[in-house]
């Protein structure tokens, strides 16, 4: 996936870069010492081999000037104190992360190295699975992000964004929701649905959020492709970037992108059955999903229109829900 929002870099700046991390340590002399990991729709990431064999991950933050939304202001400082918060509990195979360099002298944006997972990307083999380890799988999934949602926040929101941050659960969405559309409306982004429609039926549907009284950090983007998987196990979990203290039901595993009914993340999870009120906020979580998929699309400029057409549909799908609840 191709973005405007990569900060791609030279192998002569990669090189220096790798030597103030790894104290003066130079690249392997090979043509593949740095190879470009092109399937993330927003940083560049590269993988770099260096000249004592190791192999490490590189991940760089858009460039000076880039187009942002709002949510994802400072992201790159989110990932990285998420990902070392959350490597203290040995249930969750997070990545060690080797050197994180704000100073822009070297590289005109954020980066970091981090360790290389010693696995498969699980949407390149899920399918290659026997049915069996792929619902083992899928079920480690669901156990790995309710250890996620163990660590508990002293409010809710984004971290790098005082904006959207809030005492409460309710003003804390209806803020990130606000700022979804403030993002469309500055692109002048279309949707099936007028802005006045949409945010009305999210306010209708915002009472069911006051039962959420405690922030606790949630992933956000646990997808198949963040996580990693050797002999049957998960053995890591990557793009803490979005990260932000919500409540549980806003993970990936709850959304219907993941399969209908009761799917095997969410019987490792352990949450099976839903209220009434949690059914609301699934179906809100899942517009806000759909919004900020379609949006993105008018500020990274992608090579397909895949996205844009899948977020459509999802838009439409999510709102006749709740029209008709």
């Amino acid at each position: 996936m191709d973005s405007k929002t990569k900060n791609r870099k030279t192998h002569e700046q990669i090189a220096a870069m790798a030597a103030r991390a790894f104290d003066g340590m130079t690249l392997a002399d090979s043509d593949d010492a740095v190879q470009e990991l092109k399937e993330g729709w927003f940083n560049a990431a590269f993988l770099v081999r260096l000249a004592d064999g190791r192999e490490v991950v590189l991940k760089i933050a858009p460039p000076p000037g880039a187009e942002v939304m709002q949510y994802e202001k400072n992201i790159m400082a989110t990932e990285v104190a998420t990902m070392r918060l959350v490597r203290q509990h040995p249930a969750i195979p997070v990545p060690e992360i080797y050197f994180y360099d704000q100073a822009h002298d070297l590289c005109d944006s954020d980066y970091f190295f981090m360790a290389k997972v010693a696995g498969d990307n699980l949407e390149h083999v899920k399918e290659a699975l026997p049915p069996e380890t792929q619902a083992a799988i899928e079920r480690q999934t669901g156990e790995i992000i309710r250890e996620v949602n163990g660590f508990r926040g002293t409010s809710f929101g984004y971290d790098g964004n005082p904006d959207l941050r809030a005492d409460t659960w309710k003003e804390a969405f209806l803020r990130i929701v606000e700022s979804v559309l403030e993002d469309a409306a500055r692109k002048d982004a279309r949707f099936d649905y007028s802005y006045d429609e949409l945010r009305e039926v999210v306010h209708r549907h915002a009472p069911a959020l006051e039962e959420v009284t405690t922030p606790v950090l949630v992933h956000w983007d646990a997808w198949n492709p963040n996580f990693f998987v050797k002999d049957g196990q998960v053995v890591g979990i990557i793009d803490f970037e979005r990260a932000l203290w919500a409540e549980p039901l806003m993970e990936a595993q709850f959304r219907p992108l993941l399969g209908e009914g009761i799917t095997n993340q969410m019987q490792g999870y352990g949450k099976t059955s839903f209220t009434p009120a949690e059914d609301q906020r699934c179906h809100l979580y899942s517009l806000h999903l759909a919004l900020v998929m379609h949006v993105e699309c008018y500020y990274r400029n992608y090579d397909t229109d895949d996205i844009f057409h899948f977020s459509r549909g999802f838009i439409a799908e999510t709102m006749a829900w709740l029209k008709a609840h």
